[in-house]
């Protein structure tokens, strides 16, 4: 039976972190353990997905509380995807922030993804009907 709660960075076992991470190939992390560490670390909220002992999902969350979130990973072992684990992730992670009126994420542009994404409600800042956005990125 998979399980997700909200965890504390230290509560989390480094080596499954990094395991989950390496599985589903996310190099610019795992290159660097230390800065994964210090990022788990410096997260506002971690939602765990477990099966039995096994970490197979995790959910990370940065925000002040008050005005913004950002949804900035959610992670699913390939052999526990499409079984909803990613969904009960992000649900877990935004109930931390009912109030919070700006939710953002920042994704791959692959279709799966942005299915995921839409079915949670998000949509693409060039189809916002709210009234005219711009995202500006810059990667160091």
């Amino acid at each position: 039976m998979i399980t997700t709660e909200v965890v504390a960075a230290e509560d989390l076992a480094f080596h499954g972190v990094l395991a989950l991470y390496t599985a589903v190939e996310w190099t610019a992390y795992t290159d660097d353990p230390q800065s994964l560490r210090q990022a788990l670390e410096g997260s506002s909220t971690l939602v765990a997905a477990h099966d039995d002992q096994l970490l197979v999902g995790l959910a990370r969350v940065i925000s002040d509380g008050s005005s913004i979130c950002y949804l900035q990973d959610i992670l699913v072992l390939p052999s526990h995807r499409r079984a909803g684990v990613g969904r009960a992730l992000a649900q877990r992670a935004l109930t931390e922030y009912p109030h919070v009126r700006q939710k953002v994420l920042i994704t791959d542009d692959e279709p799966q993804q942005r299915a995921f994404y839409e079915a949670l409600g998000y949509t693409r800042s060039d189809e916002f009907q709210g009234g005219p956005i711009r995202a500006f990125l810059r990667f160091d």
